[in-house]
């Protein structure tokens, strides 16, 4: 494919540096975002998101004039559909229909040879689930599912396997797994994302594609569960879970992960679901490794309601409205501001509503507390935070550098020098 126009549906934390990374090649890209207010602020060459060496790629992007964004789909040569998969409600049925509504909006402008990749994790079924909806929305092209290799609209899935933080250099190195609908919507795809992407492109069918990705996610689960399972297990024992781990993981076929407050995410903490929703008599262990995970952040809850407790009985004369309790980090992993499916910021919300004293949130990646918190103080710094409790739920960078605090130290990720609870 030579200097194809090429779409981008979805400017956020895998839109927008997909974007770029097409732009910084010299291509003309149109990102396409349903936000207004992202739309302007990708405009003046600015972003809305936390990510290294983005900003300097978005700003020279559309200071040079290949990248634009826009509300409305334009017709391109390539459509990528980087749309949010949530879900439908607490059953975790997956939510196709940011999937559905990037379908609708990009039929319209579709024409002979365009090809549609779809990059969101999608339970498996979601690439042909895309490609009848254009069918149904433009019946003067055909499609694979019905003309096979001699269809109009070449379609393909090929997922995101980026690490938040270091994104725009995983997006060049790392292997893509492309899964086309028909050889040539593979081929086509291929070509398409050699333009920036120098890890070795893997061509497979669009469900074995759709699977690899929430495959990855499930395995990282599985062992996070285990260490976190362990966690709780080594607390009743008095064991150092964190000693425990680096012993095991000496054996060199084992390693252990990290364990912590839970699993937040939009992959690790979703994408095992959608397995569990398509098969859920056979997916036993994954679903069970989500529970133990899902529960996790209970656990941290009553660690902290216990200190409270141990706080109040050494100093009889105050009540719960007099316990400073400060909570380190709400976004799901480190030095990043992603807050989605955060433990982290779920037990923050708990000890908003539950706790009658003062809270403290430290969070340096984020200029505002979300609703339900807003009422509660940020620090955009963890140095000098006076409280009776500290909760150390994300190892930021700048965590890790300050002093262990003093007060009772609950820290679930081990980052202040004495070991951790979690």
């Amino acid at each position: 494919m030579t200097s194809p126009t090429i779409s981008v549906i979805g400017l956020g934390y895998i839109g927008l540096p997909t974007a770029a990374m097409f732009a910084s090649r010299k291509v003309k890209v149109i990102g396409v975002d349903v936000n207004a207010q992202t739309v302007e602020t990708i405009n003046r060459g600015e972003i809305h998101i936390v990510e290294p060496d983005l900003d300097i790629a978005v700003h020279s992007a559309v200071t040079e004039g290949f990248l634009r964004a826009t509300a409305k789909p334009e017709p391109a040569d390539a459509f990528l559909i980087a749309v949010p998969t949530p879900f439908k409600g607490d059953d975790h049925t997956p939510d196709l229909s940011y999937i559905q509504a990037a379908a609708r909006a990009i039929a319209p402008v579709l024409s002979k040879g365009n090809l549609v990749v779809l990059e969101s994790t999608s339970p498996v079924g979601a690439t042909e689930q895309l490609a009848a909806w254009l069918a149904e929305a433009r019946p003067d092209l055909t499609f694979p599912q019905a003309d096979g290799e001699n269809s109009d609209i070449r379609v393909a899935h090929c997922p995101e396997r980026v690490l938040p933080g270091k994104v725009m250099q995983e997006l060049i190195h790392n292997d893509r797994v492309i899964g086309g609908m028909t050889d040539k919507c593979s081929d086509a795809a291929v070509a398409l994302y050699k333009i920036f992407v120098d890890g070795e492109c893997v061509i497979t069918n669009a469900r074995t594609a759709e699977m690899a990705k929430l495959t990855e996610n499930s395995f990282r689960d599985v062992n996070i569960a285990f260490a976190n399972e362990l966690s709780i297990i080594c607390d009743k024992l008095e064991i150092d879970v964190w000693e425990l781990i680096r012993l095991a993981n000496r054996h060199p076929r084992v390693n252990i992960l990290q364990p912590g407050p839970g699993v937040g995410g939009h992959c690790i903490a979703v994408d095992p679901w959608f397995i569990v929703s398509k098969t859920p008599e056979e997916a036993r262990l994954i679903r069970t490794a989500r529970e133990v995970n899902d529960a996790k952040p209970k656990w941290v809850l009553q660690k902290v309601k216990e200190a409270v407790l141990d706080h109040l009985s050494v100093n009889p004369r105050q009540t719960e409205t007099d316990v400073t309790i400060a909570c380190y980090g709400l976004s799901f992993k480190p030095d990043i501001d992603d807050l989605r499916e955060s433990p982290a910021e779920s037990i923050a919300m708990e000890l908003s509503r539950s706790h009658a004293g003062r809270i403290i949130i430290a969070e340096p990646n984020i200029s505002k507390l979300p609703v339900g918190l807003e009422k509660r103080e940020l620090s955009k710094s963890s140095a000098d935070i006076r409280a009776d409790i500290h909760v150390l739920l994300v190892d930021h960078r700048e965590f890790k550098k300050s002093n262990r605090p003093h007060g009772i130290v609950l820290d679930f990720k081990a980052a202040w020098p004495s070991r951790g609870v979690a």
